[in-house]
């Protein structure tokens, strides 16, 4: 029986049945449902969890008790916290800080105290969601911009327009500029200055640390624009070039695509730029450099909004870097430290220990992206000192290669490492016809080539034998171009290709890292490899997360190529499938016990992820009879992403991003709503039918009919102000 069927007899008990007072509360709201009156706290768990859309092994229901409650549930358009807590409003889109603005689609957060009531929270602006940001920009901002206007001439010129074509007095030159200038400006990093009152609750109180980074802050005052470090930064200085030159050398005019980031110990944040490629140009010639912004023209259409970079002349090869942000010094710009690498950064984890060289781990957040390390060249006298920062400018960066057996190896990326990609057969073996994209062998070509044959690459590996035989330029350049284009070289040394790796996070215990990855599959530009990847039972197909452990096998990390070792600990899907009940996982905290808080990321546009409900926050302690358990803490609001999960530094707080609340459907209005039928199975793996009422929209923070959606940060609290988990 399909989904479709299935609603259309669910929905046969009459429209009285609909109504039913089983709605009124929501799925998620605290006594509204018969299953769960009567139930008793389990105290073998640090909080009461909640009871999400499906049966867990962990909801505290019997089986019978889970065929009543989950029958007939609501959804609900809020941010759900467990009984005896509670969430507040911090900041929310348009909000003032510093000289401009609290931005859109708030992502990862960092907190630094100041005092004990105080501190500072960095927060990174990932991208725009055209719809809501457009419905929402006059109301938010006290003044409009020429959408409708816009969207109806691009449309006549078939949807996109390369600014830099246009003359000076076109009034769509003008548009474009207006929309493009507002979008960035709600883009990158700022910084806040919060205080906890009174009643516990953490406001905005703006300080002298405030500030805002955006996409165009160095555009207009070049002290203000970002500096680079490392060898890419001899790639951008270059005079004779393959491709564009911004005429900024070195220097660059903002950051964007701001998504997940981390600190390091000496109290600077890292930010990752991610999804770059949709406003600037992502591939690169064989010397680094970047093809015109005329490649990647600005697109605008109500839904999507992309190419901001083209009207303002915007050099490709400057984003995708891992930049580096003091929040206490306000007057000091950010940093790109090219040595990181130049790819779809999501998260980074930084390994400092004394009289040991600096280590940084990130991944490529793209089906058939890479896991990374940067090895710094000297040892850490104080992991605290914040000179530690010059340390990021010289090193190694190396790319994993995972076994099937649990081993692997680190892989550098140098002129010197030999040219061996993951032949097409290996996909084949799977029933998949997977091309091995590598650099171009027309090396006057920017971008990748699709390899379709065992054949063709060895012809290629016969052309190009090292990575140094692919990249042009002095020893500087040539390295600097290899960071630059550091997706495509990892697929030329042979590195594996992952499942959308999104978070890096050191356990505090153990020093092992934990990394999130949030689907398998596949797209146009690369595929998870199935040999890696896969379901419970063995499915290559599996498109809900896995969370793996891995660790560095001792040794001296300076010397290349050194081993580690990899399980997976956790997989998201279907308990009666095999998975823990949450589906994509994304960012990862882990408190002082220990205890692993994750979030989630699944597409509210797929609807084979339906079934999973709203994004949330889970839980897996650290020790106790719930070890190792997925434990429910948080939902967020519709078709939104809970983000940046970090605490306070008495942990009595988890600040949470909640992002593009009503990213699909925009506002919601009273009524507009849709039913969704689900076949599930309870703790005997006995099968049921569900009906599920479903808002479309959103109106979160405010709750009221028929008000825009906002993303914004919230801060989790006891409401008897103790530690989270005491």
């Amino acid at each position: 029986m399909n989904r479709r069927t299935l609603l259309i007899q669910l929905l046969g008990l009459g429209a009285a049945g609909v109504a039913t007072p089983s709605f009124a509360g929501g799925a998620l709201a605290r006594g509204s449902f018969a299953g769960r009156q009567g139930a008793l706290r389990d105290k073998t768990k640090p909080f009461e969890p909640l009871l999400g859309p499906i049966p867990l092994p962990t909801d505290g229901l019997t089986a019978a008790q889970q065929r009543q409650h989950y029958a007939r549930i609501a959804i609900q358009d809020k941010l759900v916290v467990p009984k005896g807590y509670r969430s507040d409003l911090v900041l929310s889109w348009g909000d003032s800080l510093g000289s401009g603005r609290f931005g859109f689609n708030n992502d990862y957060l960092a907190f630094q105290p100041l005092t004990a009531n105080r501190g500072v929270l960095t927060v990174n602006f990932e991208y725009i969601s055209a719809k809501s940001w457009c419905a929402g920009f006059e109301e938010v901002m006290g003044f409009s911009l020429p959408f409708r206007a816009l969207i109806d001439e691009l449309s006549r010129r078939g949807g996109s327009v390369d600014a830099g074509s246009l003359p000076a007095g076109d009034a769509l030159l003008s548009n474009v500029m207006s929309v493009a200038r507002a979008a960035l400006m709600d883009l990158g990093i700022g910084v806040a200055t919060i205080e906890r009152n009174a009643q516990g609750r953490w406001l905005h109180q703006p300080g002298e640390l405030d500030r805002r980074i955006t996409g165009l802050s160095g555009l207009k005052k070049a002290e203000e624009q970002l500096r680079t470090t490392g060898p890419a930064a001899a790639v951008f200085r270059r005079q004779q070039r393959m491709g564009y030159n911004d005429g900024l050398g070195d220097r660059v005019i903002g950051t964007f695509a701001n998504c997940a980031g981390g600190q390091t110990p000496w109290g600077t944040v890292l930010s990752a730029e991610e999804n770059f490629q949709n406003q600037v140009v992502e591939a690169v010639f064989a010397d680094g450099s970047s093809p015109s912004p005329a490649e990647c023209p600005f697109r605008f259409d109500g839904k999507r909004l992309e190419g901001l970079g083209n009207p303002f002349g915007m050099a490709g090869n400057k984003y995708g870097w891992m930049v580096e942000i003091d929040p206490l010094k306000p007057q000091q710009p950010p940093v790109k430290h090219t040595w990181l690498g130049r790819f779809r950064h999501e998260a980074v984890a930084v390994r400092a220990r004394r009289d040991e060289p600096l280590v940084v781990y990130s991944g490529c957040d793209r089906y058939g992206g890479h896991l990374y390390r940067f090895v710094g060249t000297a040892p850490i006298q104080d992991p605290h000192d914040p000179a530690n920062s010059q340390l990021l400018e010289n090193g190694r960066l190396e790319v994993a290669k995972l076994q099937p057996d649990g081993t692997g190896s680190w892989v550098p990326l140098l002129t010197t490492t030999a040219v061996a990609p993951l032949a097409p057969s290996h996909f084949e073996r799977f029933g998949y016809d997977q091309p091995t994209l590598v650099p171009h062998s027309n090396r006057n070509r920017a971008g990748a080539e699709k390899i379709r044959s065992d054949a063709e690459l060895a012809s290629y590996r016969n052309r190009f034998q090292t990575l140094g035989d692919l990249y042009l330029g002095s020893a500087d350049e040539q390295m600097g171009a290899i960071l630059i284009d550091a997706h495509l070289a990892a697929n030329a040394v042979g590195a594996s290709p992952m499942a959308r790796p999104e978070d890096t996070e050191l356990d505090p215990r153990t020093g092992d890292l934990l990394i999130t990855f949030t689907s398998g599959g596949a797209d146009a530009g690369g595929r998870a490899d199935p040999a890696l990847f896969h379901g419970p039972s063995g499915q290559a197909e599996w498109p809900y997360g896995w969370v793996m452990r891995l660790q560095d096998q001792p040794g001296n990390p300076q010397v290349p190529g050194g081993k580690f070792s990899w399980r997976m600990v956790a997989t998201g899907g279907l308990p009666w499938e095999g998975g823990m009940g949450f589906a994509n996982p994304d960012n990862l905290a882990i408190d002082k016990s220990g205890n692993i808080w994750m979030v989630t990321d699944r597409s509210t546009t797929n609807s084979e992820l339906d079934v999973f409900g709203n994004n949330s926050c889970w839980l897996f302690p650290a020790k106790g009879a719930s070890a190792g358990k997925a434990l429910l803490f948080a939902t967020g609001p519709m078709e939104s992403e809970l983000c940046g999960p970090c605490f306070d530094q008495t942990e009595s707080t988890l600040f949470l991003a909640v992002q593009h609340p009503g990213e699909d459907h925009g506002v919601h209005q009273r009524g507009d709503q849709e039913f969704q039928a689900f076949q599930l199975r309870d703790l005997r793996n006995q099968s049921f039918s569900q009906l599920r009422q479903v808002p479309l929209g959103s109106n979160w923070p405010s709750g009221l009919s028929g008000r825009l959606p906002r993303p914004g940060v919230v801060a989790i609290t006891r409401l008897d102000g103790a530690a989270l988990l005491g």
